[in-house]
């Protein structure tokens, strides 16, 4: 067992220690000359060198895709962060709106859009992803970059590289933001609108943003600035729903119309009686960069940043009575169906079928490096950054509409206090040069994360501090990691990389508390290796064939674990303190063939054994039914993953034509479980939830002249479920995950050296499609921007 020193230290107590450790080496400064961000490929492995901030290690020995700054703006309508990734193979981010902060998981290959801690997602080699959970509202903090930002986003498929954790197992994403060269000036308004149709739904939804960069190099010394705002209003998310065999038949309950008939994800009839969680969403930023040359060969970076989102979620009763009043509560009669009991699915209309919400949330992010880039015999790096939820708590009423819209009971939700500090040391040592025979990348790691959940009971829910305490989760993990891998040119046209990563992992101070129950759990541990080999082969100028193999561990997070419930007699089974951690072993056989100049073919074919998986199902022995984060015992993927990317490829024709698609077929089902939905047995053998067998991206963008461009993009995915047994058979419904095709257009031309406008339609084909809440229907935009 290895074991590091805990971290005791206020965010950048190390801060001088890293400037005095890097001190003796600075011999002068240096006017820093334009660098490329560009990973380069030689002979089936990537390597990665530079000055600026990255997780990325110096030798890739994994699948890797990417797109430039100039390529993102060019055919991609970019609101947010995460809409870079629209059309990279395999891959889907669950945006259900502009501006979604708490929602939009990232998806891959064998992990479907509930696994948020099965993808690694990094910004100037700054942890986003957030592991204080699991699935929904423990999203990667997107909004701390901005699209404009971005100088380039490379993603790496699969554990093959010892510098991640396991939670690399579906795919990491590295964002390298823009610093200057000289002195900068950028900004940018968009604005955007969505009319939106569904069931009683007939509504116009709207936005815009604006964003300020400024940005300069003097000599040794650069700064980057960056502040904008976004102003957005989403579709309705959630939808108050009876079922039609609840309702009992006569004249019991308020006659009411409004309701639509509808089946269920299950194809159960229902009626749909309003809406709830249309947010409107307000969100800045502000992120500060300093970067400080101490040498020619060394480099520090300072990262300031911060994100302050406001969000106000409204309800809306369908529902009227004989006077055309809506009704917002008590029992009602629909078509001759009453629901009017108190509770359960034969209730009248509730308080909680039509919540209000007020989110306010203000995090910061700090972040500290010093890297030296010599490209000779050795270099090294040292990492610290540290993500703060220094407020973050969500309101919603108790109270029935009209009343709560001024006041009234409800809850508070609170998780200040919460946030992951990571602190890291690398070098790469080159003993006969960057072509030399052996490259070897290793490091130390410490990440710890933190999670402070108390819920209140309020007598006023928009305006009381506290209130009465209703429930706190608490607790700590920690992840402390060496690795080291090995780049080995082996024989002409023959390289290997083999890495090894170990990692220590523990979880503390974990709390359960139910009013005055409480319930403190015991500390856990444990140690785990994760063996690394890949293997590439330069068949010929125009064919590389790469075999890799890696195993991924990805241990519960703190939410995982200890948010539950807590009674008189201790915990209830709803939190599982003593859940097993995930283990996965990937394999990929790839082949990629430069068809011309100008474009590339690869053909992946994948495989992965993944034991223990991290899934909420049913309890076993416990009536009735109650669901709880368990481990299922195995899940098996086996798929096929074709892309192709060419620039000017009818040039003899059509001059300026680029093109890129992607096909994946994914064969992925449960093998083994001694879990269930509803009855034992009732998993094996169905598809691993929201990992569709098929899915496929297309993109062509034509250059029409050195000013104008059109982008025309397409996506699909086909048929998938959400549940475990996958009886959720209607996709096409509240709460249902569908299969979709969705087209998309951006038009974009350059006015003058200084000015730029586009035009674009996301959703051209206004496809409705699900995945639990609805996507967004045809969304217009349009932008402006200045460079200078």
């Amino acid at each position: 067992m290895f074991k590091l020193t805990p971290p005791t230290y206020p965010p950048f107590a190390l801060s001088a220690l890293m400037l005095a450790l890097a001190a003796p080496i600075a011999s002068a400064q240096s006017t820093a000359q334009p660098e490329s961000s560009r990973p380069v490929h030689d002979g089936g492995v990537v390597t990665v060198t530079g000055a600026r901030p990255t997780s990325l290690p110096t030798q890739i020995p994994t699948t890797i895709e990417g797109i430039t700054a100039e390529e993102l703006a060019l055919t991609v309508n970019a609101t947010d962060s995460e809409d870079a990734l629209k059309y990279f193979p395999s891959l889907l981010v669950r945006k259900r709106y502009i501006g979604d902060y708490n929602h939009a998981v990232l998806s891959s290959r064998a992990s479907g859009t509930g696994n948020s801690a099965r993808s690694m997602v990094f910004a100037d080699g700054i942890l986003l992803s957030n592991y204080l959970g699991n699935g929904a509202n423990f999203t990667p903090r997107w909004g701390v970059v901005a699209p404009e930002e971005i100088d380039r986003v490379d993603v790496l498929y699969g554990p093959f590289s010892a510098a991640y954790a396991g939670n690399s197992v579906g795919a990491v994403v590295d964002y390298v933001t823009r610093m200057p060269n000289s002195f900068e000036a950028h900004g940018k308004l968009q604005g955007f609108v969505q009319p939106f149709k569904l069931y009683n739904t007939r509504d116009t939804y709207s936005g815009g943003q604006a964003s300020m960069t400024l940005g300069d190099r003097q000599g040794a010394f650069a700064w980057w600035l960056h502040v904008g705002h976004l102003d957005s209003e989403g579709q309705p998310l959630v939808f108050a729903t009876r079922t039609a065999a609840n309702g009992t038949a006569g004249t019991s309950g308020t006659a009411v119309t409004g309701a639509v008939s509808g089946l269920d994800k299950t194809n159960a009839p229902w009626f749909i009686i309003g809406t709830s969680t249309q947010y409107h969403t307000v969100q800045d930023q502000a992120k500060l960069k300093l970067s400080y040359d101490i040498s020619p060969t060394l480099r520090a970076q300072l990262l300031l940043a911060g994100w302050h989102n406001r969000a106000d979620g409204q309800s809306e009763s369908t529902l009227k009575d004989a006077s055309g009043n809506p009704v917002y509560s008590g029992g009602i009669n629909i078509n001759g169906l009453g629901y009017t009991a108190a509770s359960g699915g034969k209730a009248g209309v509730l308080a909680s079928d039509f919540p209000l919400n007020k989110d306010a949330l203000q995090h910061s992010m700090q972040a500290l490096s010093v890297k030296s880039h010599t490209k000779g015999v050795f270099d090294w790096e040292l990492a610290l950054s540290r993500y703060a939820y220094d407020q973050d708590e969500q309101r919603r009423s108790t109270t029935a509409l009209p009343a709560a819209q001024s006041g009234g009971a409800g809850t508070l939700t609170q998780l200040e206090g919460s946030g992951w500090t990571t602190l890291a040391a690398r070098g790469t040592w080159r003993p006969n040069g960057l072509k030399g025979a052996h490259i070897v990348d290793a490091g130390v790691q410490q990440d710890h994360y933190s999670l402070r959940t108390n819920v209140f009971n309020l007598v006023n829910w928009q305006s009381d501090d506290t209130g009465t305490l209703a429930s706190r989760f608490n607790g700590e993990t920690q992840l402390q990691a060496v690795w080291a891998q090995d780049t080995w040119a082996l024989a002409p046209g023959w390289k290997t990389v083999l890495g090894l990563r170990g990692e220590h992992w523990t979880a503390q101070d974990g709390l359960t508390q139910t009013g005055t129950n409480l319930y403190a759990h015991p500390e856990r541990a444990a140690t785990m290796w994760s063996p690394k080999v890949a293997l590439s082969y330069q068949a010929s100028d125009t064919l590389v064939l790469k075999a890799s193999s890696g195993r991924a561990v990805r241990f519960p997070t703190v939410s995982e674990l200890y948010q539950g419930a807590a009674t008189a007699t201790g915990i209830s089974n709803i939190a599982n303190p003593n859940l097993r951690p995930e283990r996965s072993q990937t394999t990929e056989l790839s082949g990629l063939w430069t068809v011309a100049d100008n474009a590339d073919v690869r053909l992946t074919a994948f495989h992965e054994e993944t034991a223990d998986a991290l899934y909420s199902q049913a309890l076993p022995n416990i009536t009735p039914l109650t669901n709880a984060v368990q481990n299922v015992d195995g899940v098996r993927t086996t798929g096929l993953e074709l892309a192709l990317k060419g620039n000017d490829l009818l040039s003899t024709w059509i001059k300026g034509l680029d093109a890129q698609a992607s096909l994946t077929y994914a064969d992925s089902k449960i093998v083994a479980n001694s879990g269930y939905v509803s009855k034992p047995g009732d998993t094996l053998g169905k598809w691993q939830p929201r990992v569709p067998r098929w899915r496929g991206t297309a993109l062509v963008t034509w250059r029409a002249t050195p000013d104008l461009s059109v982008a025309y993009g397409a996506r699909y995915s086909g048929v998938q479920y959400s549940s475990l047994d996958n009886s959720d058979v209607n996709g096409f419904a509240y709460t249902g995950a569908s299969k979709y095709f969705t087209t998309d257009l951006r038009v974009h031309y350059r006015v003058n050296k200084q000015w730029s406008a586009a035009f674009g339609i996301d959703n051209l084909n206004n496809y409705q499609y699900w995945n639990f809440h609805p996507y967004p229907q045809r969304t217009y935009s349009a932008e402006l921007k200045f460079d200078l």
